[in-house]
């Protein structure tokens, strides 16, 4: 690109002007695609845009509007965007998209920002419908209490759901199209131990299972599904697996597992169920079933795309157009819903509303609206480069937006 750095300057001043000081690396990367940027690039460019927009964050509100004047012919007129940019490929009647929550912690913003907020917004811009579905197909790791504190809220910042699901409600589907997939010749029932099966993926080479036929297949997995004690297989004897390609490039695409046998009590459905589907059926069912038109979800996804996609293939159905947004790295919040558990039952915390964590019922608590984070998530729009930010920064930025 030619004047990257003043481009991107004039990009960053203009943010900075229209969201009162604060100018943001993912915006000022989507206005310089219009100035020729390639998608490919941007690694290569990302460290010397960060730095410019660190610089134009410096200056005060006055500063940037008397620079950006000087400036403003260097922004396209092409770049017109301040709020979502725009979806491909969106129905007349609008689009479907969801926020798949696990009942394991509280909900805190990181959860928000990468990926509840964006694709309501979305839902909100084109119309359509947005679910919510509480991911509890894990019995091990839920918190009974985290089901209604998820609706809770799921009502207080996003306020346009068009339903609340929890999957083990709909444990009967997933069995229905596990037993469709191994009469499709794409799934089959797998004894082999853990260790064993690593053996034979490292080599790319077929497990002795992938070559049983449906009939047995069928067996085996009744055999999963039996609660007759004396003749069903155990925890850790099955697992049903994705039958894809042993020799993918990529080892995680091999033969995946779909469904599992766990007999820990379910929070919900207590003994019901025994054999448990795993992330990538479940989630593919899902948007099958519910008509899932498009996706924003993390980057660490990507891998359980591909297999989703390769499940929807099966079905001759269309996969949903998705994005993999970057992550927002916080350096001094913790996040992770394990250790904010240990912390509130430790007593180190009081409670999943302590001020001290950007939980929502926290940040609900202290005053602040969801327009402030709607603000925050419509400024940072589309982008796969990932943010990291402290929390004093991001703060006031909130702030900003809150008033």
């Amino acid at each position: 690109m030619k004047n990257l750095n003043k481009k991107a300057r004039a990009y960053a001043l203009k943010n900075a002007v229209h969201y009162k000081g604060k100018a943001n690396s993912g915006a000022v990367i989507s206005g310089l695609f219009a100035e020729g940027l390639k998608k490919e690039e941007v690694k290569k460019y990302s460290k010397e845009i960060n730095e410019i927009v660190n610089s134009v964050n410096e200056l005060s509100l006055v500063e940037q509007e008397k620079e950006y004047d000087k400036l403003q012919n260097e922004v396209s007129q092409r770049e017109t965007r301040e709020g979502l940019e725009e979806l491909p490929d969106v129905p007349k009647k609008g689009v479907v998209m969801r926020f798949r929550p696990a009942p394991s912690g509280p909900l805190h913003i990181g959860n928000m920002i990468g990926a509840g907020l964006p694709n309501s917004l979305y839902v909100k811009k084109y119309g359509g419908k947005f679910y919510v579905i509480i991911d509890d197909s894990d019995p091990e790791k839920i918190l009974p209490e985290s089901y209604k504190n998820i609706k809770r809220d799921c009502d207080w910042i996003l306020g346009n759901v068009s339903e609340y699901i929890v999957s083990s409600d709909r444990m009967k589907l997933y069995y229905e199209y596990a037993e469709k997939l191994i009469k499709k010749g794409a799934s089959y029932v797998c004894t082999c131990s853990t260790e064993k099966f690593k053996g034979f993926s490292e080599l790319k080479e077929n497990c002795p299972c992938r070559n049983n036929d449906i009939k047995e297949n069928l067996y085996r997995w009744e055999k999963m599904l039996s609660k007759d004690s004396k003749t069903n297989y155990k925890e850790g004897d099955a697992v049903l697996r994705f039958k894809s390609d042993m020799q993918n490039p990529n080892p995680a695409m091999r033969d995946f597992p779909l469904a599992r046998i766990n007999e820990h009590k379910h929070p919900r459905q207590k003994k019901k169920y025994r054999v448990w589907p795993l992330m990538n059926l479940v989630v593919s069912v899902d948007d099958i079933e519910l008509g899932m038109t498009h996706i924003i979800r993390g980057k660490d996804h990507m891998d359980n795309a591909e297999r989703q996609k390769m499940i929807f293939d099966v079905f001759g159905k269309k996969f949903p157009w998705t994005y993999f947004i970057g992550r927002i790295k916080f350096t001094d919040l913790i996040l992770s819903k394990r250790k904010l558990n240990v912390m509130i039952s430790s007593g180190e915390l009081s409670g999943e509303d302590d001020e001290k964590v950007p939980t929502l019922s926290s940040l609900r608590k202290r005053g602040y609206k969801p327009e402030a984070f709607v603000k925050f998530a419509e400024q940072r729009g589309l982008t796969e480069v990932d943010k990291v930010i402290d929390s004093k920064e991001f703060f006031k930025i909130i702030d900003g937006f809150n008033k």
